[in-house]
């Protein structure tokens, strides 16, 4: 099943979800840090991590409700779909509750809530990660029915539309 939301061939939510991931990964790793260094200036660093990640989680939502709007009803990929997407909402709501708490204090140092929460959002990312990986490689989610290994470039002009979406052996 193809994604309905594409730039250039290919789809959207995939490319914009590594910004927020990526992001509340590091804001994790910097609280780790600065726990270990007492340096305040991580607290800062993690601070705006969490709000990149917000606004880029928040874009990537969109585009993966389009895609999931998408997914036939009824199927198993519409279940896992719903699970990734309430999932990540959730994840975008622990690290938005964690930024708030930050923002309370000067220096954007965050308590012990603040950082649970994130670590919490941290988890349950990897597991709605690990569903979205579910998705697309298990599922085709997002999949062009032309996929193949030989499969030319999804630029090109001639694009192939009709056959099997893998190359006979």
């Amino acid at each position: 099943m193809e994604s309905r939301a594409k730039l250039l061939g290919h789809p959207v939510h995939p490319m914009l979800i590594v910004f927020p991931l990526g992001l509340f990964i590091s804001a994790v790793v910097f609280d780790l840090v600065r726990l270990g260094t007492d340096n305040d200036a991580f607290a800062v660093v993690s601070f705006w991590n969490i709000a990149g990640g917000l606004i880029g989680g928040l874009l990537a939502a969109v585009f993966g409700l389009i895609d999931w709007m998408a997914i036939p009803t009824g199927t198993r990929a519409k279940r896992i779909g719903l699970v990734h997407g309430v999932g990540n909402v959730c994840v975008v709501a622990l690290f938005a509750l964690s930024l708030w708490l930050r923002s309370l204090v000067p220096g954007y140092v965050p308590g012990t809530a603040a950082v649970g929460l994130a670590i919490a959002g941290f988890a349950l990312g990897g597991v709605t990660g690990w569903l979205g990986g579910e998705l697309v490689d298990r599922l085709g989610v997002g999949v062009d029915d032309g996929a193949h290994v030989d499969a030319p470039s999804s630029l090109a002009r001639e694009r192939i539309t009709t056959g099997t979406s893998r190359r006979p052996a």
